[in-house]
C-alpha cells in the first residue's frame, strides 16, 4: 500500500482552507492535512514537521507569500510548494517560479485543475497552465520584461507593493526592519527603473497592476 502524504495548507481565509481540505480528503491520498492562516504559523509548521506538499497563498496578513516561499525553501529546499493567488499569472507567477515554487495556480481555476496541479507538484514536477507556459516562452524569447516592474528586484518590488498600500517610507522601514534611508534609496531606484517622478505615480502603478496584495 502506497504511503499517504502530509499536506500543509496556508491561507488566511478559513473557507478557502476548508474547501481545499475537503477536496484533498475526497481524493484520499493524504494522511495528514493541516491548516494555518498566516506566515508565522506556516514557518513554525515547516520547522516543526516534515511535509510532502505545501499549498501557499500569495497574500497573507503578516508577510507576502513570496517572502514566505523564500524562507521555506531555505528551511526545506526539496519541499514542493504550490502557490495560490487571486491575481493573474502575469503579475507574480514567473517571480514565484524563480523563487522556487513548483507551480502557480489562480483561485478561479476548477477544483479538478487543483488536483492535477497537486499531483504534478507532489511528484517532483513543475506545474504550469498553458497560458503560463506561453508567458514563460515569450519571456525567454524576448529576453526582456513584458511589464516594467519585472525589472525590479524582489526587495524593490516589496517597496513598491507597500507604497501602493499607502504606507509611508518610515512606516515601511519599521515594518521590514530597514532604516528610513535604505527604504528611501529603494524608492528612488524604483522611481528610476519605472521612469516615474513621484510616489503618487508609484501608488497608481501598483494599484493598476494588482501589486498591493
Amino acid at each position: 500500500m502506497a504511503r499517504r502524504s502530509k499536506c500543509l495548507i496556508v491561507d488566511d481565509h478559513p473557507f478557502v482552507r476548508r474547501g481545499i481540505r475537503d477536496l484533498l480528503l475526497d481524493e484520499g491520498t493524504y494522511s495528514t492535512i493541516t491548516e494555518v492562516g498566516n506566515a508565522a504559523e506556516a514557518i513554525s509548521a515547516v520547522c516543526r514537521e516534515r511535509w510532502d506538499l505545501l499549498i501557499l497563498d500569495l497574500a497573507l496578513p503578516d508577510k507576502h507569500g513570496l517572502e514566505v516561499l523564500k524562507e521555506v525553501k531555505l528551511l526545506r529546499p526539496k519541499l514542493p510548494v504550490l502557490m495560490l493567488s487571486l491575481y493573474p499569472e502575469r503579475e507574480f507567477a514567473l517571480r514565484a517560479l524563480k523563487a522556487g515554487a513548483s507551480g502557480y495556480l489562480t483561485k478561479d481555476q476548477a477544483p479538478s485543475e487543483l488536483l492535477v496541479a497537486l499531483k504534478e507538484v507532489k511528484a517532483g514536477r513543475r506545474y504550469m497552465t498553458g497560458s503560463l507556459a506561453n508567458q514563460l516562452v515569450s519571456y525567454l524569447d524576448r529576453g526582456q520584461p513584458a511589464v516594467p516592474h519585472e525589472l525590479l528586484s524582489d526587495r524593490e518590488l516589496e517597496i513598491l507593493r507597500l507604497l501602493g498600500q499607502g504606507k509611508t517610507v518610515s512606516g515601511i522601514a519599521n515594518e521590514i526592519a530597514l532604516s528610513v534611508k535604505t527604504v528611501s534609496t529603494y524608492r528612488t531606484r524604483v522611481l528610476n527603473k519605472l521612469e516615474f517622478r513621484t510616489t503618487a505615480e508609484l501608488v497608481h502603478y501598483a494599484i493598476e497592476h494588482h501589486l498591493t496584495v
